[in-house]
């Protein structure tokens, strides 16, 4: 082995705790934002289906007759004149 050879693997040996700390901090972050990405397209096309699901639902119309209410209210508008 050549002498640069030589002092670059005494610099890794003596540095190899931290280099392998750093590769698995590398490691669990791209873990991390893999499955936060994953999350997030699965939030996105649950919302995106439910969205779907809830437009295609037929509305339901509520009829009642207020005709007492309007009489009630024209009957205050009168009695303040």
């Amino acid at each position: 082995m050549s002498q640069a050879k030589v002092e670059r693997y005494k610099q890794e040996k003596a540095n190899r705790k931290k280099i392998i700390r750093r590769e698995k901090r590398q490691h669990v972050a791209g873990v991390t934002v893999a499955w936060v990405i994953i999350a997030a397209i699965v939030v996105w096309a649950c919302y995106s289906g439910y969205s779907l699901y809830a437009s295609n639902i037929p509305t339901k119309t509520i009829y009642t007759n207020i005709s007492s209410m309007e009489d009630y209210f024209s009957s205050l508008s009168d009695s303040e004149d």
